[in-house]
């Protein structure tokens, strides 16, 4: 159907709904014209008068209906209209009475000028007193109004009505602030027929607002009270609707509202909403996220654009980081963006999900293959030629990695290798290594894979005369691929328990856009053989985490969900650190105050490449020895 055909139908549709309308404002406007001004005589109509309002009928019709359009006062759905429409009809009436006035007053100009000449023998068209064309104005708004508003009126009675009437079988639902997110929220809820909750209360922490009713629903308390006013009011479910709160403030409410153990749910920032108007649909459940122990870490976007225009290489581009980076290069409109990972699916998945005008419309490329297999690194260099390489291909998982040790080594030192190589051979302007808090004083063989990576990374900038070589040191990823978190999830599904190696072990924790943004702006920083590592707070204690989720569910920690401590897994500390002791020593923070710079430390690099070459030949059983050899301070953890 063509697009002339669509706005044709849409038309006729238009003018039928408001015939009835149309009509009834032909009545309201002439009427009224004809009672205020009898009312203004005294009641006192003789038949010249009664000529001269005829008169008016045509150029009274056509001035109304006529601003009635411009202002598309038809087209609006009366039953949610707002203040906004209410204006705009207002002054659409004043506008039609204004051309009134000014008619009257130009055809009694030329009807005396007639008169003069003789060829006119009467004033059929006169000027009426200024307060009849005023209260003629006030009483069209007042009609035109009930009569639109009258199926609005009568839905909000209806369902102000069903609501009291079914008030105990709704969902009760407390509103966390009393903002334009809050209200918006309330008058869904009515617009929807309370089909989705009845809120019954709102709290804020203006003080001010106590007492007041937001369309029906009073504001009995600030934040502060949440627990008195859930079980004052036997609420079921909370909505935290506060998108303006700093994050330190946002997570106290939030802890306060899941620690009633009522589900606690959150609204979109209505600034980020499209059309502005926020729906229940769009509140999401709380998630840990939201309750981590320090705020996300916001990144300079400035510093990110190197990548603009450019083709970027992802290897491991199908993985939870990897794809997150992905997501984040193409924001800064790359030229191409070259996904390079071993599982097929992963990688499909990501090239569907990129939302292209969204972000910037790169292309994207897949290519399958391993980091391992040095030609087939070369056949994609020599295909795309990128400028900005970003390795995040890697076995990461501690106890797994434990049992395949030589799996770890080719995968990550040998893929690493591989990788520079060809960064070096083909002129890539920058190389970030994805690396892990693992890599400090390596207790598991990850650890200490990761920590030759970043020792390849160091090598490479010291013989390379283009490339930029640079490492990003994070702590555990929340959300990732095998990460605690969705270990915790599946664990809850089966109804638990919830398994925590130790009561005391802490983690440094990062969000997955955090972790990728942080990776971004180090290509940016790099000068060439830095490890970058990111201020991350204070760690947190995963069995907090643990105790968290639970609340998050709907349950009581130890009561409805058990958490049980397994010990241990070999290779596993009971802490993280991010720096080595001798990095400490010239450690110096970058532009931004949240990502710092350690020292370099000292190794034989010709033991380094010598060991690497070794790899392809090396027995199996050496592999704990070989890592030994290449980080002396391989603290490792026997079963």
């Amino acid at each position: 159907m063509s697009k002339n055909k669509i706005k044709k139908l849409r038309s006729n549709k238009i003018s039928k709904k408001n015939t009835v309308l149309i009509f009834l404002d032909f009545l309201i406007v002439n009427l009224t014209f004809f009672f205020i001004t009898v009312t203004h005589w005294n009641f006192v109509l003789d038949s010249e008068l009664f000529i001269r309002l005829a008169l008016k009928i045509p150029y009274i019709t056509f001035y109304y209906t006529l601003f009635y359009l411009i202002f598309r006062d038809y087209h609006t759905a009366w039953k949610y209209a707002e203040l906004y429409e209410i204006l705009k009809h207002a002054v659409a009436t004043f506008f039609g009475t204004v051309f009134v006035w000014a008619t009257d007053y130009v055809l009694m100009k030329i009807n005396r000028i007639l008169i003069l000449k003789g060829l006119s023998h009467s004033l059929k068209f006169n000027v009426l007193p200024i307060s009849v064309y005023i209260d003629s104005m006030l009483l069209i708004v007042f009609i035109g109004l009930a009569i639109r508003l009258y199926s609005r009126s009568a839905f909000i009675f209806k369902n102000e009505y069903d609501r009291r009437l079914h008030d105990k079988d709704l969902k009760q639902i407390l509103i966390i602030g009393a903002g334009e997110a809050g209200t918006g929220l309330v008058k869904d809820f009515q617009k929807n027929s309370y089909k989705f909750g009845n809120p019954v209360a709102i709290i804020d922490d203006d003080t001010a607002k106590t007492g007041l009713l937001i369309n029906g629903t009073p504001v009995v308390g600030t934040c502060s009270d949440i627990e008195q006013i859930c079980s004052e009011y036997s609420i079921d479910e909370i909505i935290f609707c506060i998108p303006s709160v700093s994050d330190e403030r946002k997570r106290e409410i939030l802890d306060a509202a899941v620690k009633t153990g009522v589900t606690v749910k959150i609204a979109p920032d209505i600034s980020e909403i499209a059309n502005a108007k926020i729906s229940y649909k769009e509140v999401r459940n709380v998630d840990i996220l939201d309750l981590l122990s320090r705020p996300e870490i916001k990144l300079n976007p400035d510093i990110c654009k190197y990548v603009t225009g450019k083709t970027v290489l992802v290897t491991g581009g199908g993985g939870s980081i990897g794809s997150e980076l992905c997501r984040q290069i193409a924001r800064y409109s790359p030229e191409n963006i070259v996904i390079f990972d071993i599982y097929e699916n992963n990688a499909y998945a990501l090239k569907n999900s990129l939302d292209l005008k969204y972000y910037g419309n790169p292309k994207i490329e897949i290519r399958i293959g391993s980091v391992r297999e040095y030609k087939r690194l070369e056949e994609i260099f020599e295909e795309f030629h990128p400028s900005c390489v970003f390795h995040a291909a890697a076995h990461k998982h501690v106890p797994l990695m434990e049992d395949s040790p030589y799996e770890a080594i080719k995968n990550n030192i040998l893929g690493t290798y591989n990788t520079a190589l060809c960064a070096e051979k083909f002129k890539v302007d920058n190389f970030v290594l994805l690396s892990t808090d693992k890599a400090v004083n390596p207790t598991n063989v990850m650890g200490a894979t990761k920590r030759c990576c970043e020792l390849i990374v160091q090598h490479f900038s010291k013989i390379s005369t283009h490339t930029k070589f640079a490492a990003v040191r994070f702590g555990n990823v929340l959300g990732s691929n095998g990460s605690v978190i969705p270990l915790f999830k599946e664990q809850l599904k089966k109804g638990g328990p919830l398994t925590v190696t130790h009561p005391d072990i802490t983690r440094y924790f990062m969000t997955i856009p955090e972790a990728a943004q942080l990776v971004v702006q180090a290509g940016g920083l790099a000068k060439g053989g830095e490890i970058f590592v990111l201020d991350m707070g204070e760690p947190v204690k995963i069995v907090s985490l643990a105790e968290k989720l639970i609340k998050l569910s709907g349950f009581e920690p130890y009561v409805d969900i058990d958490i049980q401590f397994t010990g241990l897994r070999p290779g596993e500390k009971l802490y993280e650190e991010l720096i080595l002791p001798s990095e400490k020593e010239g450690m110096h923070k970058t532009q931004n105050n949240k990502i710092f710079i350690t020292n370099p430390t000292d190794f034989d690099d010709d033991a380094l490449v010598e060991h690497i070459n070794a790899i392809p030949t090396m027995a199996p059983e050496s592999s704990r020895k070989f890592l030994h050899e290449l980080v002396p301070n391989f603290n490792e953890k026997k079963k």
